[in-house]
């Protein structure tokens, strides 16, 4: 097209637009017609139609499926210039003509994985106005990319969610409880396949909602538990190979003490554990073993009496394995031991008489239960000679711990940088706590008839209590792997790539269909997700 034929058809785009802006003139056809015919024309003639097409969309029902196309095959230009325009003026399809809005919001998504900073500001404005104009649709075209089978589309999305909506949930979710309703029931169809990171970010933001804060009422928390129990799979086969589920065991099962705490049931995690994780223990990675063991020491305080009848027999059987009746020169795992007799106490604080045919107490409640007519002596015997030679081998631990903090000044002194200055006194505080702990919680067992420390006589487990210089470098620190189960693994799953997105490509590629039957449904991904 030669310059002055340039400038002719540029000439009548603008005809064609003050003839349409004319508000005592009619709406031509023609005239828009002539418009979407131009988004094919120069590249001044198509920057002009992106802002033709949408300003006057309204007016033309019958040529709305071809407007709409127009405007998306502008998105995808090679200029930079063209395509900012063109979806600036996607939210402008939607103003007047709301079925339109769950298509464009998912372009929208799409579009999100715009490279350059000027188009990907102006993709997320969009997708903000949608938000605003109606955020129940936007957000629903939206979860659908989280199910999407395009790992980078899917990844450029939960940012957006994460850093852009989450953030305004008080502006956009109104009214309150039934947008926080609906945001819920598309969190919870989005969980079939997420990462460890995905799924505590999903949780920590139901946790923010009105319909789950600190007025909420009991069913509503016993839902947050259920969403916890759904992710970690405990109507499952069990299988002590598949580490991924074993994962997701842990991370869930540390996601769910707050939860506890609010009043909801541990019965179906405590249950599983003892079930199908205690009986194989020894099959367990080192790592996942003190997982677990933690894990169960701090949700121990908010058993059931049932459920503690049920799991005291466990505990005190892996106990066993841990405290050695005579004295050995292989190490004591005092963390290990720590955790089961913290659990012990607060189990048997539930369940007191219930010790008596395990270890040989003479507990009385008056319940048949009690059986103080039966012999439990050896038992007795045997729990106090391990217990005897747990508290020594503490105490002579404590006692090098403490010559060794003679050599910590030293070893400061030679430490490089903080981060390592911490990590020395870490260690050696660590240890001095847990040695500490087990001492108060094997005394109180040497009686007959013992007081346990459940309740409000709680000891503080070692690792919950950090010293103050390592947590003014740490602070806002969360679990390591060995503490909580998220891990390094947090973030990789199976079936779900960590590569980094690729460029928009050929910008071919945009789908114009709208929900999940243009994306292929429910793909029954697995659901071995790594965590």
């Amino acid at each position: 097209m030669t310059p002055s034929e340039e400038a002719a058809l540029v000439e009548k785009l603008y005809e064609f637009g003050q003839r349409l802006a004319d508000p005592s003139g009619p709406k031509v056809e023609s005239d828009y017609v002539g418009i979407i015919s131009a988004a094919k024309g120069t590249s001044k003639s198509k920057q002009l139609a992106a802002q033709l097409i949408p300003r006057f969309f309204k007016h033309f029902p019958n040529l709305s499926s071809e407007a709409i196309n127009a405007q998306l095959d502008l998105c995808e230009e090679d200029e930079l210039g063209i395509r900012v325009q063109a979806i600036r003026g996607l939210p402008l399809l939607c103003k007047d003509t709301p079925r339109h809005l769950p298509k464009i919001a998912d372009v929208l998504g799409q579009l999100l994985l715009a490279e350059e900073s000027l188009e990907k500001d102006a993709v997320q404005k969009a997708l903000m106005s949608l938000l605003r104009q109606d955020p129940k649709a936007s957000l629903t075209a939206l979860f659908e990319h989280v199910e999407s089978p395009d790992e980078n589309v899917r990844e450029k999305v939960l940012i957006f969610v994460r850093e852009k909506v989450f953030p305004m949930k008080t502006e956009l979710l109104k009214p309150q409880e039934e947008m926080e309703r609906h945001v819920t029931d598309l969190i919870k169809k989005s969980l079939q396949d997420v990462t460890g990171a995905e799924f505590k970010m999903f949780m920590d933001f139901l946790k923010g909602l009105s319909i789950f804060g600190e007025k909420a009422a009991p069913e509503r928390i016993q839902e947050l538990l259920e969403i916890v129990e759904g992710q970690a799979d405990l109507d499952a086969q069990f299988n002590v190979s598949d580490t991924d589920h074993i994962d997701r065991l842990m991370s869930c099962l540390y996601l769910a003490l707050p939860i506890y705490v609010r009043g909801a049931s541990n019965s179906k995690f405590l249950n599983y554990i003892n079930k199908h994780l205690l009986p194989v223990f020894d099959k367990l990675s080192d790592e996942k073993k003190l997982d677990l063991l933690k894990n169960l020491a701090e949700s121990s305080p908010y058993a059931s009496a049932q459920d503690a009848r049920s799991l005291l027999p466990s505990n005190l059987q892996l106990l066993k394995k841990y405290m050695p009746r005579r004295k050995t020169s292989e190490e004591i795992n005092y963390t290990f031991v720590e955790c089961l007799l913290y659990t012990f106490h607060q189990l048997a604080s539930k369940t007191p008489n219930t010790t008596n045919s395990l270890c040989g107490y003479k507990i009385v409640t008056g319940q048949p239960s009690d059986r103080l007519g039966e012999d439990f002596s050896d038992l007795h015997k045997d729990f106090m000679e391990r217990l005897t030679v747990v508290e020594e081998s503490a105490k002579v631990t404590k006692k090098k711990l403490t010559q060794a903090i003679g050599e910590f000044g030293k070893a400061m002194v030679a430490a490089k940088d903080d981060a390592a200055k911490s990590e020395l006194q870490a260690k050696t505080t660590l240890g001095m706590r847990t040695c500490s702990n087990i001492l108060s919680l094997t005394q109180p067992l040497h009686e007959k008839s013992p007081t346990f420390l459940g309740g409000d006589k709680k000891i503080t487990l070692s690792w919950k209590e950090t010293p103050k210089t390592v947590a003014s470098a740490n602070a806002g620190v969360k679990r390591t792997a060995s503490d909580n189960g998220l891990g390094s693994t947090v973030g990789g799953k199976k079936g779900r790539g960590t590569e980094n997105p690729s460029s928009f490509g050929n910008r071919g590629g945009l789908s114009r269909g709208i929900g999940r039957g243009i994306r292929g449904g429910w793909r029954g991904r697995s659901r071995g997700r790594g965590y």
